[in-house]
């Protein structure tokens, strides 16, 4: 099994219709669930344990998911409400460092993500096929669509809570 990419990398298909897009809009509603689920009863120690070798702790991949999907949330916002917007990236790697993501409560970040997800789901479901064609800049990989950034972001939930599920099963947590 590959530790990193435990169930794959994005599938985005070339094409989008409602289908698809209805159905990321379900994954992130349901995100929040399926996290909470995947930490439930992990002990300090287990928190702090790395889902690989050289690799996050659960708790840094907790706090991870509530501060990019706080930031992707943000830029659609920027998205919808401007013209290709330009977008300052994030360095995750340095963020997951910081003192808030190595040793913070999970349960702050459970309940950020909770909240962050509920109302992207109310913002989505607000959205045109049209604004799903809206794009911000970045500026290594220039101009991204919403459609597109909302299955890489379904995708990127399911892919870290995998991490945490992964290690729960090879440690018999």
């Amino acid at each position: 099994m590959d530790l990193s990419y435990p169930i794959g990398k994005p599938q985005i298909p070339e094409t989008l219709n409602d289908t698809v897009i209805e159905s990321w809009i379900r994954d992130v509603e349901a995100a929040p669930a399926l996290l909470r689920q995947a930490v439930a009863g992990l002990d300090e120690g287990q928190l702090d344990s790395p889902y690989r070798p050289d690799g996050w702790t659960v708790r840094q991949v907790v706090h991870h998911l509530a501060d990019t999907h706080l930031h992707t949330y943000t830029n659609f916002k920027h998205a919808l409400t401007e013209e290709n917007p330009p977008i300052k990236p994030i360095d995750i790697n340095a963020w997951a460092q910081l003192p808030d993501s190595m040793s913070g409560d999970i349960e702050m970040s459970l309940l950020m993500f909770q909240g962050i997800q509920s109302r992207w789901a109310v913002l989505l479901r607000s959205m045109t096929r049209q604004d799903f064609e809206r794009s911000f800049e970045h500026p290594k990989s220039g101009l991204r669509n919403l459609g597109t950034i909302l299955g890489v972001y379904a995708w990127h939930a399911k892919h870290h809570t995998a991490h945490i599920t992964k290690l729960r099963e090879r440690m018999g947590w």
